[in-house]
């Protein structure tokens, strides 16, 4: 099966193909830097177009789009605490702090770099290791995908710093937030309060853009006359000289690799997962985290490693077993059914060149992340920073409304994404993080949906949820999470006392 994979890349390197890879990045980082804008609504939009073209030529649009947005959703997370994807939230916690501080410039090199190097080792991921780890995902059942959302949540409400009682609250809303729509069992309206609009639930990219976007406007609109940057404070500088700046960040490069990886084979779990967890593990991994948070480099490499470790990864069980593992995964199926490719384990008998050649344009579009993406950012980007603060302001806002407007085609949702950003405001007064409520929405439906399926398998017995070695041990790895740091805040105070 690997000779195939040699054999396909002659196929890739050919001129219409690199050329749709290349369109495809440059496409991506367009869109993820636009907030609201998404890969799956771009990919969405694009596979209609995609009828007339050779299928691997279509599919490396689809890979580069792909590897382009998840680095493209960085852009506006570092230079206005926006994130542009689901995924890039993490990364606004470190990106941000070092644009104020003037250094946005490196932080989007570090994105870049970080981001290529996550793709890439998703891309070999995918090449080397889709058949052997297509049977883990077999291992894991409802009962074990419920623990695996629970310790996401407990990650982030424990490990993330603060006040853990207003990170619980935070992790509530958005859990709240994500049960509202129609039962997935029962098929009843819950918290609609009468409104056909929300009977598919609340989108993600609304409470996003709501939460993370109109906070840090109004702080735009508010202080006027601070924002003009001179272009020498963006720390901008060729990508080759800011390398050696990056070289400690190697472990955090390979633990990020792997927990992207891991999760991108999870169905259902997300860029958006991995990078949370990865940053976390980076921060506790740190000999300095309490400058976590307040501009940290490696805060930034770390998620960004991980949600683009996410991308090829989360095609594996895709591919293979012809289960989706996120929303993008979904639609790039839907690409190979367009051009008469029937995924699952035959596919790599049948169409071993397509299936191998794909994989090839992931590991090729996530090495151009470096050239196109370093100097897009660096030499375009990064200039956002030199317009006025109300101009910025006010076409951030046009972005916001057009880009939500899009999804449905309605205003509802453009006075649901203006409710949350008065949330979203409040809560930014108010100290309590919005991170929570982001995985919240994500892991609240997916572990509702997981449990309620486990005890209908174990007909209504609770024991099933421990019934196996892989459950103990990720419930051991919750109560770890959240027993740790209070074990070492009590230790803290007792050395504290002693002194």
């Amino acid at each position: 099966m690997y000779s195939d994979l040699l054999h396909s890349l002659p196929d890739v390197l050919g001129l219409a193909n690199l050329a749709a890879i290349v369109i495809g990045v440059i496409a991506g980082i367009v869109v993820g830097a636009m907030p609201g804008l998404s890969a799956t609504m771009a990919i969405s939009v694009l596979v209609p177009f995609t009828f007339g073209l050779e299928p691997l030529v279509a599919l490396g649009l689809m890979a580069g789009i792909y590897n382009g947005a998840m680095y493209g959703g960085a852009i506006p997370a570092v230079l206005l605490r926006i994130p542009g994807t689901p995924a890039a939230v993490a990364t606004s916690f470190d990106g941000y702090p070092m644009a104020q501080k003037g250094e946005g410039g490196f932080a989007l090199q570090v994105a870049v770099v970080s981001s290529s190097i996550g793709g890439i080792a998703s891309a070999l991921a995918l090449m080397l290791l889709a058949p052997p780890l297509s049977k883990v995902t077999l291992l894991f059942g409802p009962a074990e995908v419920f623990w695996v959302a629970v310790f996401g949540l407990c990650s982030i409400i424990f490990l993330l710093g603060g006040n853990p009682v207003k990170g619980l609250v935070s992790a509530c809303f958005g859990v709240f937030v994500s049960v509202v729509g129609s039962d997935p069992i029962l098929g009843t309206d819950r918290f609609t309060f009468g409104k056909l609009e929300l009977l598919d639930g609340v989108n993600i990219v609304i409470l996003l853009v709501g939460l993370y976007a109109l906070p840090p406007v109004i702080d735009l609109l508010e202080t006027p006359l601070k924002t003009e940057q001179k272009s020498g404070k963006l720390g901008t500088e060729p990508i080759w000289k800011a390398l050696p700046r990056m070289t400690g960040f190697w472990m955090t490069w390979l633990r990020s690799s792997l927990i992207g990886i891991w999760i991108g084979i999870l169905p259902g779990a997300g860029g958006s997962m991995a990078a949370f967890m990865s940053y976390n593990e980076a921060r506790r991994a740190s000999k300095t985290p309490e400058t976590w948070g307040k501009g940290e480099p490696e805060g930034v490499a770390a998620a960004e490693t991980a949600n683009n470790a996410d991308t090829a990864s989360a095609l594996i069980p895709a591919l293979t077993l012809g289960i989706p593992g996120t929303a993008v995964a979904a639609v790039m199926l839907g690409g190979l059914l367009i051009h008469g490719l029937q995924p699952g384990p035959m596919l790599f008998r049948d169409n071993p060149d397509v299936v191998f050649g794909f994989m090839w344009q992931f590991l090729f579009g996530a090495i151009l992340l470096v050239f196109l993406g370093g100097s897009l950012a660096t030499n375009s980007f990064a200039r956002l920073l030199n317009l006025p603060r109300p101009l910025l302001g006010s076409v951030i806002i046009v972005l916001m409304l057009i880009g939500v407007y899009s999804i449905h085609s309605r205003m509802f949702d453009v006075y649901l994404m203006l409710g949350f950003g008065a949330i979203g405001y409040v809560m930014d007064k108010l100290k309590f993080p919005l991170p929570p409520v982001v995985l919240g929405l994500i892991l609240g439906a997916f572990a509702e949906e997981n449990l309620r399926l486990a005890l209908r398998i174990g007909r209504g017995d609770w024991g099933v949820l421990f019934a196996n070695t892989t459950s103990l041990i990720l419930v051991a790895l919750t109560v770890a999470v959240v027993v740790g740091p209070l074990v070492k805040r009590r230790l803290q105070a007792r050395k504290t006392d002693a002194s």
